[in-house]
């Protein structure tokens, strides 16, 4: 399976037109395309609803050789795939599945996903974008930050509060939203790195839905949310243990081929020990991606287990990137080199999905502290 979508993607996601969409902030669409042509938007999704049945580790195979290629390209893909087929599959009614499974397959969606806001971030289940019930259905208001991808999905699968409990977490009610609908202003963020797709800001204004867009049940939506994270995680992992692994190769080439004081700078021990940390570190992220998956399959995971993935994970892809680069030296510093796009995008590694702050915190409670 590796080699058929590292065949496929060598031909539609080579570096070369990975550096253009980063260049040009250009969405990877021609490669998206091509994946969803060839089958692989069903591999997670039931046969019933015209996928492929694969497990958590087929998606794992899948995502890391898609980061390999192009991270953001990985991006897109684990979002349709994570808030569109695995949270319609766990949550959705029947209605739901049969509408928008069959297409997720095909490849013909887009999902993202709406949760942070500019006063919920790492405590993000003090959210406040509302849900008001009105005769059919509901109006929501209210603004949300980094959902990434939303000016170029066809449904956001959007966290809002629809009550207020003793607990922030209770009145959660999560909603599949057309992104089209009247009422919503979607603003693009200049980032750093992961420029290709990037994110957004969003405004919601009197936006009116149906009571068919509720994904699950009204009011209890966190423990679904928490659910959608913990396969974000996984899907994350993956596709940046990809990415650190072509930025390792890059490293690794330069490493045997540039010559200075009469041989390759691979045969100083300064440079060797940092490639060989690279290689422990990335051999260590690749077995915690597959055990984690494994782990989901049997239905043993836990948040701790989660939480280890992600910080190791993303922690590895900076200090790779970061070590990468300092053995281009001057040239890992040029725009030319694709080295500079790893540094860039892998910052996000340790903020994005969960902070490694977070994760720690995690780690620490499930240790009893």
């Amino acid at each position: 399976m590796r080699e058929h979508a590292k065949e496929l993607l060598d031909h539609v996601c080579p570096p070369d037109y990975a550096e253009r969409c980063d260049n040009e902030a250009r969405p990877p669409r021609e490669a998206y395309q091509a994946l969803a042509g060839h089958g692989w938007f069903g591999l997670p999704i039931p046969p019933e609803y015209g996928g492929t049945g694969g497990s958590a580790i087929d998606l794992a195979i899948l995502l890391e050789e898609t980061g390999r290629h192009f991270e953001e390209l990985a991006m897109w893909l684990f979002r349709t795939l994570t808030y569109g087929g695995y949270a319609v599959l766990q949550h959705g009614t029947p209605e739901q599945k049969q509408a928008l499974l069959p297409k997720i397959a095909r490849g013909e969606l887009s999902f993202c996903f709406g949760l942070s806001e500019p006063e919920s971030g790492s405590d993000a289940a003090a959210l406040t974008t509302g849900a008001k019930a009105v005769d059919g259905g509901y109006v929501i208001d209210g603004q949300k930050v980094f959902t990434s991808g939303m000016d170029i999905s066809d449904y956001c699968l959007l966290v809002t509060r629809t009550s207020t409990g003793a607990k922030k977490q209770q009145g959660i009610t999560n909603f599949l939203v057309d992104t089209k609908l009247p009422g919503i202003e979607v603003r693009k963020i200049k980032t750093l790195g992961q420029r290709a797709i990037g994110t957004t800001q969003v405004f919601y204004s009197g936006v009116k839905v149906p009571a068919s867009a509720v994904l699950g049940e009204v009011d209890r939506g966190w423990e679904a949310v928490d659910s959608y994270l913990w396969y974000e995680r996984l899907c994350l992992s993956a596709a940046r243990t990809g990415a650190a692994s072509a930025a390792f190769d890059f490293a690794l080439d330069y490493a045997k081929n540039r010559k200075q004081f009469g041989r390759p700078i691979g045969q100083f021990q300064a440079i060797s020990h940092k490639l060989a940390d690279m290689k422990v570190m990335l051999d260590v992220s690749r077995t915690l991606v597959y055990r984690f998956a494994w782990l989901l399959s049997q239905d043993q995971a836990t948040r701790s287990d989660a939480a280890v993935l992600k910080l190791y994970t993303g922690e590895t892809y900076k200090a790779v990137s970061d070590l990468g680069l300092q053995i281009l030296g001057g040239y890992g510093y040029c725009m030319e080199y694709p080295m500079q796009r790893f540094f860039r995008d892998s910052r996000l590694a340790v903020i994005g999905g969960g902070t490694s702050e977070i994760q720690r915190n995690i780690i620490a409670r499930g240790l009893g502290l």
